[in-house]
């Protein structure tokens, strides 16, 4: 799920020439009197990228050049079912990293019963007035406004992935997976340049034996003609 979900984001910040930043289990800190308070969110996508680039090892929101991430994204575990639902103290620390949206993906519903859940997807998004709150609860899809795109599950609900439309028709691609089009889409040139060269090369031999056909019949009908003289 977590390497999935990289490689897409990687993808759209290549394919896009962004100015951006994804991984996974990057510290998040935010309270420089406190350094070992923060997040470890499983995936992160932070724009801009700190000036680290790909060797950030953590985030520390006080340091000039860091911000917050648009997006983390937990996947919820045993040891983490609790912490990741507001029942815990997951969103409150999100909310105090100032991550301006967050996705809950729970494929196992692992997570605690009551209030209702759990749900294989929550959203929570800050709103223009600054604060932290859920948005989203259920079996998906979701809309991100921080891509313009919808978190979809996939996969029989075991992956989460992102796509222009809400049916998941199209899923946002891994380089790996536009790689593998291409080569489909030159193969797929290739076989039918391949199909025009042999309809060219049956059409020649048409010509070909039509013209052998009518040489024949020409030195028949010569032949006839010198019999009758």
């Amino acid at each position: 799920i977590v390497e999935l979900l990289v490689a897409v984001f990687r993808a759209w910040i290549a394919r896009e020439h962004r100015h951006a930043l994804a991984g996974s289990n990057l510290a998040i800190r935010f309270d420089e009197a406190h350094p070992g308070r923060g997040v470890d969110p499983d995936v992160y996508l932070v724009e801009p990228a700190p000036p680290e680039g790909v060797d950030t090892t953590s985030l520390c929101l006080w340091q000039p050049g860091h911000h917050p991430p648009r997006i983390a994204v937990e996947v919820v575990s045993e040891n983490t079912a609790r912490k990741d639902y507001d029942h815990g103290d997951g969103p409150a620390r999100y909310a105090a990293c100032k991550v301006r949206e967050l996705w809950v993906f729970d494929p196992l519903l692992l997570g605690p019963k009551d209030s209702g859940g759990p749900w294989v997807l929550q959203v929570w998004r800050r709103t223009a007035k600054g604060s932290f709150r859920s948005v989203y609860r259920g079996d998906g899809p979701a809309f991100s406004r921080e891509l313009g795109a919808w978190i979809v599950v996939t996969d029989g609900g075991r992956r989460l992935r992102i796509a222009d439309d809400a049916a998941g028709t199209k899923c946002w691609p891994t380089e790996a997976e536009e790689e593998r089009r291409a080569r489909e889409q030159a193969r797929a040139v290739a076989e039918v340049a391949l199909a025009q060269a042999e309809v060219e090369r049956l059409a020649r031999e048409q010509a070909h034996a039509v013209a052998e056909v009518a040489l024949a019949q020409a030195e028949a009908e010569r032949h006839a003609r010198e019999q009758a003289d």
